[in-house]
Formats: structure tokens, C-alpha cells, sequence
């Protein structure tokens, strides 16, 4: 059986419902025949009675006129056929039809109403004695009267069938109903779906509940039980990542300051020295790592409740930052340029923006070859803010542009990196609630990526 809840919920209206209206199908189906046959009897027992009236005494013997009005009582559309047959006690035939089929019981006073067949054609009658007295003498004599049951096979179809169309019509009804109910009342399942389906990987927050069905209520709940204690996990996780990143920073700076020290000692051999000059470039990984690993941490704790009271100007941070990686382009032979139309104000962190523009131009610069072109640009476009950093470098492989903002994962392992660029860049950009998205630059060379920031209201500005 299908898995299905709307198709199981069917299943259970449609069997029921089905065997309901097969029995009472069934037993109106006997009552709008049994309803035919009183009909037909009534009027074959009206026919007898009349032709009966109409049997008298003649000169001592018995004679049976049979008037028209005691056979149009049976006139029908169908073509039925009436036989009759008015005999005497002894088999002595007054009038009718000689083949006509007897009863079981010839001496009844009341009518009887019997089946049988007449000329191959299935026939329904009645039978009825009457007595007859002249001079003392008493004759009984049979009257039977019969007609085919084209006609009362008609009515007992068209009693039924009209109930039976009702009923099916209910049914289909029914059906309809619970079809267009489920769509309705599965409207809000179907939301708290969306609102897992559409999440972040990383979004931890409870599913809603409003408008949510009291039966299924305790199944969200205890979803966000698990979100919750998930949450907690990973919140733990993060804050033994920046206690041990911090921890690290203080004695990774000492080491680094004792091998420059080393370094700069005289009389030391150019095999030690160059060991040094590696211990020394390890290092600077390291506290380089350790400084991402913080600043990551910084990200995912930041509370956009807090970051939207903090004004900052979007462009001259990028202006800043680009001069800050002026020095880093020009060794690279890079040439890194700036469009900014004015102020771009927006609410944020200063700190995590600036980490957020310079990790996306420190990436551009350097994944791109010598001779290349890095622009950071800044645009405001009323409500919001958007940063623009393009590069014509080689670009990032489509299977790849999904999974670069995965920590610690590098689209090219020739350059160096710690792979936590474009991990702290989302996580910055999702702290203050904008969207980021990476494109192939001008003539399907190089990346786009483009962050969309709401702008700053001003006091007097209404929120929008």
C-alpha cells in the first residue's frame, strides 16, 4: 500500500463507504422490487375481481364475460402481454387462455400471487375463487389473471436507480470533500516543510508552531527539543574552537617573535638558517589560521539584534581595506582598483565588515594570475547596499561554487590558504541578514561575488 497519507486517509473513507453503498444498494434494490410487485399485484387482483364480477349464471350453466375495462388497467409503454383464464371447479374452461399456469392453491379464498411462465416469457399472476350459488347448487370457479413483467421490471429500475445514483453521487462527494479538506488542513505541515527545507544548514532556530494542528504539534515539539540540544552541541563546539584559536594566538606570537629572533643571530649555519626561515613561514600560518579560526567564531556568535543599532559606512571600509591590500596586489602584479559612488551607510560591525571586504579581495587577489585585474566596488541603491569584488581569473568550477563555503575547503590546493575565507565571509554576511551570491565575471572569466546589505535608515527615515 502506498505511503501516502492522503491516499491511506481514502483508502479508509473509500472501503467503508463502498460496502455501505453495496448493502444498501443491494436491500433498496429489493424494496423498489418488492414495490413493483404490489403495484403489478394490485393491478392483476383489481383485473380478477372484475372478470370475476362478470361470471353469472346462463340457463344453469356459468358464463364469463370479460369486460375490456378489466384488461386496459394493464396498459404499459413496454409492450407487456395479459393472459387470464376463468375455469371451473372440475378443469371446465369459461373464457381464456388454456395454457394458462395453474396455482398451488385452488381452493383459496384470498388471493395468490405466484411466478411462472407462459410461452417462454416469464409472467407474474394471481388466482382467485370465486363462489357461485343457483338453486342450492354451489360452483367455484378460478380466476387467473397474468401479465409479463416488462413494465414492473421498468419501475423497479427506476425506484432504484435514482438512489443508487444518490448514493454514488455522495460518495464521490465524500471524496471530493476529504481530497479538498486534506489540501486545506495540510497547508500547515506543508509550511513547517518549507521552513526545514529553505534553512541554512547552520540555522539552528525552533520551527514555528502557529496554525500548526494540536495533533501534530508534539512532533515539532519534539523536533525542536532536538534542535535545541543540536544547538547547544554546536554551540559548545564553537566556543572550544575560539578558546583553543585564542589560547594559541598568545604563545604562536611568542614563537614567531623568538624564530625572527633566531633569525637575526649571527653565525648560524645556512642549512639551520633556512630551517628557521621555514619554522618561521609555518608560523606565520599558524597565527594566520588562528586569527581566521577567531574571527569565524566572532561571526557565528554575532547577534544581529545588536548589529543593527552599530552605523557604518560600508565604503569607506572598502576604501580602507583596499589600501590596506594595495602593498599585497602590487607584489603579485595585480592591478586592484575601487568604484565607490559616496557614503554607503549601513548597520553592522565595523570589524566583521572589514573582514568581510578583505577576505573577498584577498581571495580575488590571490587566485588571480600576474597582470590581472581585482575591482572592489561599492554601489547604494535606495534600501540597499551591495558589494561588488570581480577578478578575471581563472573563476571557480560550477560543481565547486557550491561547497566554497565550506570551511576549510580550497578550489585549488596550489594556493595557499586556510580555507576559511569564504566560510567567515558567509557567516558575516548571514549575521547581518544580507545574501551573497558568486557569479562568472565579464565574458565567463574570473568571480563575481556580490553582497547585498540593507542601507541605514536615517532617524526621520520610517522603516520599511
Amino acid at each position: 500500500m502506498t505511503n501516502s497519507l492522503r491516499m491511506r486517509l481514502l483508502w479508509w473513507l473509500l472501503v467503508p463507504l463502498a460496502l455501505y453503498v453495496f448493502v444498501t444498494g443491494k436491500a433498496e434494490h429489493e424494496n423498489a422490487r418488492r414495490t413493483a410487485d404490489l403495484v403489478q399485484d394490485n393491478q392483476l387482483v383489481s383485473s380478477a375481481r372484475m372478470i370475476a364480477g362478470d361470471v353469472t349464471w346462463v340457463d344453469g350453466y356459468l358464463r364469463a364475460d370479460v369486460p375490456p375495462a378489466a384488461l386496459e388497467v394493464f396498459a404499459s409503454p413496454y409492450g407487456d402481454q395479459v393472459f387470464y383464464s376463468v375455469s371451473v371447479e372440475g378443469g371446465r374452461l369459461l373464457a381464456g387462455n388454456p395454457d394458462f399456469p395453474r396455482s398451488g392453491r385452488r381452493t383459496a379464498s384470498t388471493p395468490d400471487y405466484y411466478d411462472a411462465d407462459l410461452h417462454g416469457q416469464p409472467v407474474r399472476a394471481v388466482a382467485f375463487v370465486r363462489q357461485m350459488y343457483d338453486n342450492g347448487a354451489t360452483r367455484r370457479v378460478l380466476v387467473s389473471v397474468g401479465k409479463t413483467v416488462r413494465s414492473r421490471d421498468a419501475m423497479a429500475q427506476q425506484l432504484w436507480q435514482p438512489q443508487l445514483v444518490r448514493q454514488i453521487e455522495m460518495v464521490v462527494l465524500a471524496v471530493a470533500l476529504v481530497c479538498i479538506g486534506l489540501t486545506f488542513e495540510l497547508r500547515p505541515l506543508m509550511k513547517v516543510k518549507d521552513d526545514v527545507a529553505d534553512r541554512d544548514p547552520m540555522q539552528l532556530a525552533p520551527i514555528r508552531v502557529e496554525r500548526l494542528h494540536t495533533e501534530l504539534r508534539p512532533i515539532v515539539d519534539a523536533i525542536n527539543q532536538c534542535i535545541a540540544r543540536l544547538g547547544v552541541q554546536v554551540a559548545a563546539q564553537r566556543r572550544f574552537i575560539a578558546d583553543a584559536a585564542h589560547q594559541l594566538r598568545t604563545p604562536l606570537t611568542l614563537l614567531g617573535t623568538q624564530l625572527q629572533f633566531a633569525r637575526q643571530h649571527g653565525g648560524i649555519e645556512p642549512g639551520l638558517a633556512e630551517a628557521l626561515a621555514a619554522m618561521h613561514r609555518s608560523n606565520r600560518s599558524m597565527v594566520g589560521l588562528t586569527n581566521k579560526l577567531l574571527l569565524l567564531a566572532q561571526a557565528e556568535a554575532a547577534d544581529y539584534t545588536r548589529l543593527a543599532s552599530e552605523p557604518a559606512d560600508l565604503a569607506a571600509i572598502a576604501k580602507d581595506v583596499a589600501e590596506d591590500l594595495a602593498l599585497l596586489a602590487q607584489t603579485r602584479e595585480i592591478d586592484l582598483g575601487a568604484e565607490l559612488d559616496g557614503p554607503a551607510p549601513v548597520t553592522g560591525h565595523p570589524g566583521l565588515l572589514s573582514a568581510l571586504v578583505a577576505n573577498l579581495a584577498e581571495n580575488a587577489i590571490r587566485y588571480t594570475q600576474a597582470g590581472g585585474h581585482v575591482t572592489v566596488a561599492v554601489r547604494t541603491d535606495g534600501a540597499t547596499v551591495t558589494l561588488v569584488v570581480s577578478d578575471d581569473g581563472p573563476g571557480i568550477a560550477p560543481e565547486a561554487r557550491s561547497r566554497v563555503f565550506e570551511p576549510f575547503y580550497r578550489a585549488s590546493a596550489d594556493t595557499e590558504g586556510t580555507g576559511l575565507g569564504l566560510a567567515i565571509v558567509r557567516e558575516i554576511v548571514q549575521a547581518h541578514r544580507g545574501e551573497i551570491t558568486l557569479e562568472p565575471g565579464a565574458g565567463g572569466r574570473g568571480v563575481t561575488a556580490t553582497v547585498t546589505l540593507a542601507a541605514a535608515r536615517s532617524p526621520a527615515q520610517p522603516e520599511a
